[in-house]
């Protein structure tokens, strides 16, 4: 947009060639295009003037007129600071530099007029201000005129080396004079500005660093969301129409024995309402002639694998191989395990390969792959070696789908001729405006419902010193024939003060139950051990398995029936969940016990108050996206979407969300592949936008 108007970022004013490397190497900042879209994160009423007695602790930023009375230098050595006494002719205050003390006590004078500016901190009941922005009055523009300041983020290494939120918004400055007798070229067609009354492209970039008030920043950050949302749409919808056009899909025209029998005969339980919808679309789509991309969302006991192991016998009823892949061993065999039982007499081959599968069974298994005679193969990353070979794979089922990699998953596609239809399952549930943009090229179905028979798992929330009252209960629990989980937080900036915890705990656990078998599990311990480890607590020859979050997606263990979580305050809403979900896969009453100290702030209470009204994960997944954002929840970082967001944020702009898709749909239905003339801006700017050549509608 930019680059013919300011071809090298170090000519800009104020860059240079050391600037532009550092801007480069750590916000990513190459062109002048990036510099513009590197938008201020807050912003500060510069307007008004303070006198030092009207400071409190609701101030967060003060800005008040007055001289240098002196200076003091105070400490020695590397704790060394500079403090200027500052009066504003009414009363005193602190400014604190423990940095550029050399270059303060150059440029500032005792008895001169200074306006200063920053956050003031209280210490020891008083108030000072640490690195302030001192500068001279006439240096500034009249007051009025200041308005709302823009602030930047910038890395520490930036701030060594003098490129702070200050001088990064005197570069925007430069910028903005530069572009001010310039036309840029609108973003989004001039009918789409008009019907949702959007501020020009030039006018909302010039107001959103440098707004004029507060209604035209409001203005600015409407348009700049609204286009940013409408790309990624635009994006996703634009490459679900090419692979609908490009990529066909093996036909599953018939229902036959296999589906058939097994319904009739072996089918263990009755379907719920629930599971008989997302089999009738994943027929539909099988039988479309298109590729199926479909996203299965669950909670944990909600019946997903059934529902595979039927589309599973729509592939193998028209002649077709399946695989599922799993992130981990203990997962890929406890699919295995499931499937199997559930196969019971019927006559289905079914293999498991991973990576502890011997060279002897592995060459059995890959003959009877390449023969046709094995029906389902599921394993781990082991599925996508260049070794393993498939007759005619028509079906891929993906469980926890984040854990691969795009690479990892496209290695799998090319196992036949033809793409597979693919089915993600993942038991984390997604909130519907996240899974619009994470997984907007997938068709969505939602096991909304349990299985009959399954009580919802009662959750209580104590403190610390409600031990002996839950030891008590564990006891009982134990005697009447059930098992438990204790899991500490795994804390990845300190692995070993995790460890620390975890055996602490462990040693407790073995103190207060002296007759009974502990066994313990964490991501440190060798997979072999770890295995026979979860192992032993499967087959009931361990009472209590003292855990970190390694046992998160585990292993299903119906007769555990209590899931302790100590130091509950340390997780999110989604990873509670997922803890929770270990227990309750059984008929017996099952409980979640959360502990954490009794200081912990608003937001932790509130994630420990849902937790503890609902077992409901879509309810408890928009709590989370809410209380978190986007980028913190698991499997959900925003570096999975097509392009990353810059102002939008999915937590809060949902309404928004809902209607930019509604708008790039409507785009699409009237020109599928954007030929016209006047949709050759939304063309071009996709070019533009579009980090890398990957087709995401392929490789969800």
């Amino acid at each position: 947009m930019l680059e013919n108007i300011i071809p090298d970022i170090k000519f800009l004013a104020g860059v240079g060639s050391k600037r532009a490397e550092m801007l480069k190497k750590e916000l990513e900042i190459v062109t002048a295009d990036d510099l513009i879209r590197y938008y201020p994160y807050r912003y500060v009423d510069r307007s008004r003037f303070y006198y030092i007695h009207e400071i409190n602790s609701d101030t967060p930023f003060i800005q008040i007129k007055g001289q240098i009375l002196r200076f003091e230098r105070q400490g020695e050595g590397r704790k060394q600071r500079l403090a200027a006494i500052f009066s504003d002719g009414r009363s005193t205050i602190e400014l604190v530099w423990f940095q550029g003390i050399k270059y303060a006590l150059d440029k500032l004078r005792t008895n001169t007029n200074y306006v200063v500016f920053g956050r003031p901190t209280l210490f020891n009941g008083k108030y000072n201000i640490a690195h302030p922005e001192v500068e001279r009055p006439e240096d500034l523009p009249p007051a009025e005129q200041m308005g709302l300041q823009p602030y930047y983020n910038t890395s520490e290494k930036m701030k060594h080396n003098f490129l702070n939120s200050k001088a990064i918004q005197k570069i925007m400055t430069n910028l903005m004079l530069q572009l001010q007798d310039v036309t840029i070229q609108e973003t989004l067609t001039s009918d789409i500005i008009k019907q949702y009354s959007l501020m020009p492209i030039k006018q909302a970039l010039v107001n959103i660093h440098f707004p004029q008030n507060a209604e035209k920043l409001k203005f600015a950050r409407q348009r700049l969301k609204f286009e940013e949302l409408f790309y990624v749409q635009l994006y996703i919808l634009h490459q679900n129409k090419l692979r609908e056009q490009n990529v066909k899909g093996f036909i599953f025209s018939k229902i036959g024995d296999f589906f058939n029998t097994y319904y009739k005969k072996y089918l263990p339980f009755e379907l719920t309402s629930a599971q008989k919808r997302v089999i009738k679309e994943i027929r539909s789509d099988a039988g479309s002639g298109k590729q199926m991309n479909r996203l299965l969302q669950g909670d944990v006991g909600s019946g997903k694998t059934i529902v595979a192991l039927f589309a599973m016998f729509m592939a193998m009823d028209n002649g077709f191989q399946a695989a599922i892949m799993a992130p981990t061993e203990i997962l890929a065999q406890q699919h295995y395990d499931t499937i199997s039982e559930l196969l019971g007499r019927m006559n289905v081959n079914v293999a498991i390969l991973t990576g502890s599968t011997k060279p002897k069974e592995r060459k059995k298994l890959h003959n009877a792959l390449i023969s046709g005679e094995l029906h389902i193969l599921i394993g781990t990353h082991a599925l996508i070696e260049d070794t393993v070979k498939f007759k005619n794979l028509g079906l891929v089922v993906i469980d926890e789908q984040h854990r691969f990699g795009v690479a990892q998953r496209a290695r799998l596609w090319q196992k036949n001729t033809q793409p597979p239809h693919v089915l993600v399952m993942t038991a984390t549930p997604i909130p519907r405006t996240l899974a619009m943009t994470l997984y907007g090229d997938l068709s969505i179905s939602v096991i909304d419902e349990l299985p009959p028979g399954r009580k919802p798992i009662q959750t209580y929330h104590y403190f610390m010193n409600k031990h002996p009252a839950l030891n008590q209960f564990l006891a009982k629990q134990i005697a009447a024939g059930r098992q438990v989980y204790i899991v500490y937080p795994l804390i990845k900036e300190s692995e070993k003060l995790d460890l620390q915890n975890l055996e602490h705990g462990y040693e407790y656990i073995c103190d207060a139950f002296p007759n009974l078998k502990i066994g313990k599990v964490h991501g440190q311990m060798k997979p072999q051990e770890k295995e026979v480890e979860m192992q032993r607590f499967v087959g009931g020859l361990t009472n209590i398995l003292v855990a970190t979050t390694v046992i998160e997606v585990g292993v299903n263990v119906p007769n555990a029936s209590v899931m302790v979580i100590e130091n509950a305050e340390r997780f999110g809403l989604s990873q509670l969940h997922q803890l929770r979900g270990r227990v309750g896969r059984g008929a017996e009453q099952s409980f979640c016990i959360l502990l954490t100290d009794y200081k912990i702030g608003a937001d932790t209470r509130k994630r420990l108050a849902i937790m503890t009204e609902t077992n409901d994960g879509f309810r408890i997944a928009e709590a989370d996206l809410q209380l978190r954002g986007p980028g913190d929840m698991e499997g959900t970082q925003q570096s999975g979407m097509p392009f990353d967001l810059k102002i939008a944020n999915i937590a809060q702009d949902g309404p928004m969300l809902e209607i930019v898709r509604s708008v790039a749909q409507k785009v699409l239905e009237n020109d599928p592949v954007l030929l016209s003339e006047k949709n050759l801006i939304l063309k071009n700017q996709l070019k533009k936008l579009k980090k890398e050549p990957v087709n995401w509608g392929i490789i969800s």
